[in-house]
């Protein structure tokens, strides 16, 4: 795909006997929010976990910006503007948001967490902070402490912390997971927001979310893709109705 920001041909990875991604190709146009749906083992985390670099890749290629990644670590996939919203494992509970999501734009300077006292003063790092955290509807809550923020906005927190490292594209793997009526609400708005500025490749299980969202949808099933077009297309595809949509609409319905 020549316009593609992110390319996929081919990626496979076996864990023994079980096949996680089944020759996987897939192109995501810049500006382009993709999500990728399945049911439950069909693959996804997996896949979003090669392109971060958590995972190695078994075979198959990744490029991105037509620069083959496929060896790549996680920060240097990071430096060069790929970023996955959980890559930052834990949040510190007892700092604040602000100094959350700071300690991430220091890190992705590629300074060390013990100067995290800097992280609190240096305006350099304070400033995107904010930055982020504003893009993510979070500018009022900068001073609270982390372990007093409600699931979602530790979710809301998680995207911000990838924002701060500027990426070209955001991989978020289920970021409403959990999360209450209202809560999924205003992620949607937040990512819908997002969208607007940045390249999104997204894993979700509220479909809801996914049809209000996505420009594309591409469908996993034990690691393979049986569909990709359009919101409307795959809507109507027999084979993901049966596979998968038909499920998710009388599990909510």
């Amino acid at each position: 795909m020549a316009d593609a920001l992110l390319e996929i041909e081919e990626l496979t990875k076996r864990f023994g006997g079980i096949i996680a991604s089944d020759s996987i190709s897939l192109g995501v146009p810049k500006g382009e929010l993709h999500a990728i749906i399945g049911p439950n083992g069909a693959g996804k985390t997996t896949l979003i976990g090669q392109l971060a670099g958590e995972i190695a890749a078994g075979a198959g290629r990744i490029r991105f910006e037509g620069r083959d990644v496929t060896a790549l670590p996680t920060d240097r996939r990071s430096q060069l503007g790929l970023a996955r919203s959980f890559q930052v494992t834990s949040l510190f509970l007892d700092f604040t948001v602000l100094d959350n999501v700071a300690l991430a734009v220091q890190a992705h300077a590629g300074h060390s967490f013990r100067f995290w006292r800097d992280a609190r003063s240096e305006s350099e790092l304070r400033a995107p902070a904010r930055a982020a955290l504003a893009r993510v509807g979070l500018a009022g809550r900068a001073d609270v402490v982390v372990s007093n923020l409600s699931h979602g906005e530790h979710r809301q927190l998680e995207i911000a912390m990838a924002l701060a490292t500027r990426p070209r594209m955001l991989l978020l793997d289920e970021p409403m997971a959990g999360m209450g009526p209202d809560e999924s609400a205003r992620m949607v708005q937040t990512l819908r927001e997002l969208k607007r500025e940045l390249t999104i490749l997204l894993i979700e299980h509220d479909m809801e979310a996914v049809f209000a969202l996505a420009d594309r949808i591409t469908v996993l099933v034990y690691g393979r893709i049986i569909a990709s077009g359009t919101p409307e297309a795959i809507r109507a595809n027999a084979e993901v109705r049966q596979a998968y949509l038909g499920e998710q609409e009388g599990r909510h319905g």
